[in-house]
């Protein structure tokens, strides 16, 4: 157990000779590394990236399928192409349309067909219509008989009963007797017979007003009949169209996805042969930003970017929208902004990518201190070096840049400056920063003033080495 213990004891007599010995033979051989305070403007801006898209683009397609017979010309007098300048109504592509003539003929032939139906129905409508007269007619006719039939029977029955009461005598003969009887006979039968034919017409009157109806049931169907081969010849007349593929923008061809004697389908989906840009001398570019950044974003607010083709050049933007489809990728979520950007002189093309700061504040004339100096910490070889100053010590100490080891004075910010070869920090305020600089607000630091940004560590000397070091070699030997 003793020797347990001695054992720790030697250890941390090693150990703490080791640090006394870090902490004083390696200070000597630290500099540092350090930038002025300088007072200047200061951007904040938030970066992403994008893609140059036209600011409206145009597909147009084809609502039948054919054949690719010919291409139109542009306003360039050629035949078009990527990049062709188009106008409204310009004639971008022919469709094989022999097949649609056809069809238009047809429905033509149909139409007239149809037509001259109705002609035909309507002629046997007035024919119907004239038959209900000539029924009425007969039926008035036969009334009229009927009437006269009456009065005669009616007549006859009186002489036949006056006849029946003389009866055979001096007064009357047998002749005039027979005739009486005779001519009540004969006008009773007279009476029934017309009473048939009254009958008889008001059944055919009956009849003839059904064939009017008809009739006119066949010129309804007929003329319905017209209608839909009006309609059939409409479609045929618009598909007939449509075999000619035109502009309905000004613009200017981006993409051309069908070739010369290729067969394009028409079905539920329409195919998409071009491609136009309504403007380009106005671009937009979709930039993704970051959800922790888009809150900075707003609309109308300036933007510049570069694209690698004019690495050199700045351009300018607005933004114009802030898209609220979201996308989540590996766990990001990224808004899609919207920027407005001229391009007369057609510099920009579309489907560039471009690299964009959004300008979120702006500073001018203020004093900025290196975001490098914001970063330093005192490393353990040059903590002898730090002043003991009445600050509260809760700003943590690096081994190394970035590493906390010791807790230092803790306030807005720190920055190390040194004065007579000894460190101290100084608190300062901060504002916006650029992500080079940051702008102070508050503190004792001013401009000229040299802050420590790092530290610089020379090679030890002999004098230096650890007096725990295996030696190895020796002096040459003299002879």
């Amino acid at each position: 157990m003793r020797r347990l213990i001695f054992f720790l004891i030697l250890l941390a007599g090693i150990g703490g000779g080791g640090y006394w010995y870090l902490a004083n033979t390696n200070t000597s051989q630290i500099s540092f590394r350090k930038e002025p305070i300088i007072r200047g403007d200061l951007l904040a801006s938030v970066s992403a990236t994008g893609t140059l898209e036209p600011e409206d683009v145009v597909d147009v397609g084809t609502q039948v399928p054919g054949l690719i017979k010919e291409f139109g010309k542009g306003t360039d007098g050629r035949f078009i192409d990527y990049g062709s300048p188009v106008d409204d109504g310009t004639v971008l592509a022919r469709i094989d349309d022999s097949l649609f003539v056809s069809k238009v003929d047809q429905s033509r032939a149909l139409l007239r067909s149809s037509e001259q139906k109705v002609g035909q129905a309507k002629a046997k409508l007035e024919q119907a219509k004239a038959k209900v007269e000539e029924a009425k007619a007969n039926t008035q006719r036969s009334q009229a008989d009927v009437k006269q039939s009456i009065a005669k029977a009616n007549q006859s029955k009186r002489d036949w009963e006056r006849a029946k009461k003389i009866g055979v005598s001096g007064a009357q003969s047998q002749s005039d007797y027979d005739l009486a009887l005779s001519n009540f006979e004969i006008n009773n039968a007279a009476l029934a017979v017309s009473e048939a034919v009254v009958v008889q017409n008001l059944a055919a009157e009956v009849d003839a007003k059904a064939a009017v109806g008809d009739a006119e049931a066949a010129v309804g169907d007929a003329e319905a009949a017209v209608m839909t081969a009006k309609a059939a010849l409409k479609q045929d007349e618009i598909n007939l169209g449509y075999c000619t593929i035109t502009s309905n923008v000004k613009g200017t061809i981006i993409d051309r996805r069908v070739t010369l004697g290729q067969t394009v389908q028409s079905s539920f989906n329409t195919p998409s042969l071009f491609l136009i840009a309504k403007d380009l001398t106005r671009m937009v570019v979709w930039a993704s930003v970051n959800e922790a950044d888009v809150s900075q974003i707003r609309v109308g607010q300036t933007v510049t970017f570069t694209v690698d083709a004019h690495a050199n050049r700045k351009f300018t933007g607005k933004v114009s929208r802030i898209r609220l489809n979201a996308t989540n990728t590996n766990n990001v979520v990224v808004y899609t902004v919207e920027v407005i950007t001229p391009n007369e002189d057609g510099k920009l093309l579309p489907y560039m990518t471009a690299n964009l700061q959004f300008e979120v504040d702006y500073r001018k004339d203020v004093i900025l201190v290196p975001n490098a100096a914001l970063r330093y910490r005192p490393s353990i070889q040059a903590q002898s070096k730090v002043m003991q100053s009445p600050a509260p010590s809760n700003d943590p100490v690096s081994d190394k840049e970035g590493k906390a080891t010791k807790e230092f004075p803790k306030a807005t910010s720190l920055v190390w400056v040194e004065e007579n070869g000894m460190l101290h920090s100084v608190s300062v305020t901060l504002g916006i920063s650029d992500g080079n600089s940051t702008e102070v607000v508050g503190g004792d630091l001013k401009p000229d003033m040299q802050v420590i940004v790092g530290e610089v560590k020379a090679l030890a000397t002999d004098q230096g080495q650890n007096p725990f070091a295996m030696k190895f070699g020796g002096s040459p030997k003299k002879k």
